[in-house]
């Protein structure tokens, strides 16, 4: 399992970094939730730019979402991986359903 934050920087770009569960234990401990939400989106589903309507956990259960900043690039996550969404002010980021089969995700809001 992979976990990857997404977040807004001082610049106001949204960025990605791999979070390291070994070097932050506080991730480890129970996280205090509010509900969970599956979604299947089709593929070539895209969402232009956006940023996330809270702290949310969102975890591709199946098929493959790619992720695009403002930097250009693109990051392509599969099943089982876990992104952190903070990037909540910013010009935010795109997703898009890659692949043949629907995205199934689990969307998790944090209080």
């Amino acid at each position: 399992m992979s976990i990857s934050r997404i977040y807004t920087g001082k610049d106001g770009e949204s960025h990605i970094e791999e979070l390291d569960l070994k070097a932050s234990p506080d991730w480890t401990s129970p996280q205090v939730a509010k509900s969970i939400v599956f979604r299947t989106t089709p593929p070539g589903q895209f969402s232009d730019w956006h940023v996330g309507p809270r702290r949310q956990f969102v975890i591709t259960l199946s098929g493959e979402v790619e992720i695009g900043l403002g930097d250009g690039t693109k990051h392509r996550f599969g099943p089982g991986h876990v992104n952190l969404i903070e990037d909540l002010t910013g010009k935010g980021h795109t997703t898009r359903v890659v692949g043949r089969v629907p995205r199934v995700s689990a969307t998790v809001p944090l209080e």
